[in-house]
């Protein structure tokens, strides 16, 4: 299905690296997975086949059931489909194979047999799957961001050296400053001792917090037992250097992958925020709201005006389609280079800087100016600014005026139904935000991707032209507002009622 003009089986290394192979990957109900299983038929019909580890649900009861019913039928295939709606559907009838399983189950949920037949049968295992939720509760942030790659470990190795790559994220740099590169993260609490081959020892900090969960839940049930699994968890990762839970728990996943597949291929590659596509599918092409837009969303109905944040920082914004181009090159890469390990950071602070301060003006900009095309982002135009307080004053206003704030609404609250502080409410909902996001808003390093951009250099110029990585090619004022803004408006917000503030995704798998 690649109409790209070029001749591209002979010029391109990537395409000729994957004629033919079998890819297993998770995650595809996310939206990192969507637009990465979109890129693979658009742009490599002679791919041997893609196999989806797909979880049942109490809805669909089968993996190709939830596939055809919450997958393929995505907006992100529109394009696919009106381009030879037949060929679409043939490949995804030819190619597609779906397999029902859970990545956090032994096996995969599946038999022993099942699981080294379907091992025997694939060349290269892309893991996506994640819980993205930044305030997760610890042991099911651990069960699906950690433990689990001791199920997909074993998995690489039951067919000899099936190659790996892992989609973590930047933000396992956790409370470092300064500049990260691509290599293994030192936590920032110097509470771990680094083994001689790289990787950090974390199975007795594992251990650790199992015990310290089970704890919590002989002495908790219910609603209370999953805020104080939550509040476990945030209090571990600020303990050893992390934020919040995710980025934690992806961090000791990584550290389980380096361990365990030391000599084999193993790649990990760490997008930034990924936010709304650059080009293809095609431009703006978004599902949900992400880490930026919530906020983005939040001003939009004037709920948040403040926000803490440094103007003069770097906000790494990165679209989705280069990031899977990213892990495509990369898989590409494990083929043709097999037996060692990598890392990737897919991102845009060191190549093409975003300041938090560009990032509001252009957002602010678009809304003043044309409000009204964007129909369901913007209730009415916008009429007041949004404005970026350093975190520390953001602190001290927000506690100082909360207290009072708070009687006065309930004061007004008492002489009748009609009397209500709507200040209250917008100030409540900053404060919710700004606990899940403000660490993003408020970036302390910057993020290097030199290793990448060198990857996409050995590759061909046929390669960088089918699977771009380069931020380099972003105008940022024309993507926030022309791209971005356009895609939430038509993509993620389907019926401005339904919208709600959220914190997080529960799960991708």
């Amino acid at each position: 299905m690649n109409d790209s003009g070029l001749d591209a089986t002979n010029e391109s290394r990537v395409l000729s690296a994957l004629k033919g192979k079998q890819i297993l990957i998770t995650g595809t109900s996310g939206f990192l997975g969507k637009v990465l299983l979109e890129k693979l038929i658009h742009t490599i019909p002679d791919i041997g086949g893609i196999h989806l580890l797909i979880r049942a649900n109490e809805k669909h009861r089968s993996a190709r059931d939830r596939f055809v019913n919450e997958i393929a039928s995505s907006s992100v295939f529109e394009q696919l489909k009106l381009r030879d709606h037949d060929a679409f559907e043939q490949f995804l009838e030819d190619k597609v194979h779906c397999v029902t399983g859970e990545i956090t189950e032994p096996f995969f949920g599946q038999s022993k047999k099942q699981f080294q037949a379907l091992a025997s049968k694939i060349d290269v295992v892309i893991n996506s799957a994640a819980s993205v939720n930044f305030r997760e509760e610890l042991d099911k942030a651990l069960t699906i961001n950690t433990l689990c790659l001791r199920n997909l470990i074993e998995f690489a190795r039951d067919a000899g050296d099936i190659p790996v790559l892992q989609v973590s994220t930047c933000y396992v740099n956790g409370f470092n400053k300064g500049n990260m590169h691509e290599d293994v993260v030192r936590p920032h609490s110097g509470r771990l001792v680094r083994h001689a081959d790289g990787y950090y020892e974390v199975e007795d900090l594992i251990k650790v917090l199992l015990d310290k969960v089970a704890d919590v839940k002989a002495r908790y049930s219910g609603d209370q037992l999953k805020d104080k699994l939550i509040e476990l968890g945030i209090r571990e990762a600020h303990h050893y250097g992390w934020n919040d839970t995710y980025t934690f728990t992806k961090w000791m996943g990584e550290q389980l992958l380096l361990k365990a597949l030391r000599g084999s291929t193993l790649t990990i590659l760490r997008p930034s925020i990924i936010e709304s596509t650059l080009q293809s599918p095609s431009p703006g092409w978004i599902e949900g709201v992400k880490v930026a837009d919530a906020v983005i969303l939040a001003y939009a109905k004037q709920k948040v005006l403040v926000f803490p944040g440094r103007r003069g920082g770097t906000i790494d914004v990165i679209p989705a389609d280069l990031v899977a181009n990213s892990i495509i090159m990369a898989v590409a890469e494990q083929i043709l280079e097999p037996s060692r390990q990598r890392i990737y950071q897919c991102c845009s602070g060191s190549r093409n800087p975003l300041l938090v301060g560009e990032f509001i003006d252009h957002v602010m900009a678009e809304a003043k100016e044309n409000f009204a095309a964007y129909e369901r982002l913007f209730p009415s135009q916008p009429t007041k600014p949004f404005i970026a307080l350093d975190r520390r004053i953001f602190n001290a206003v927000s506690t100082g005026v909360r207290r009072p704030l708070k009687m006065l609404d309930k004061g007004l609250k008492r002489l009748g139904q009609g009397y209500d502080l709507k200040v209250m409410g917008s100030l409540e909902t900053t404060l919710k935000l700004a606990e899940v996001f403000s660490f993003y808003s408020s970036p302390e390093y910057v993020f290097h991707n030199d290793k990448l951009l060198s990857l996409s250099q050995r590759m061909t110029e046929a390669d960088r032209r089918l699977f771009p990585v380069d931020s380099g090619l972003i105008n940022w004022e024309h993507y926030i507002r022309k791209i971005h803004l356009a895609g939430l408006n038509r993509y993620a917000l389907k019926e401005r009622k339904l919208y709600r503030l959220k914190t997080g995704k529960r799960r991708v798998a």
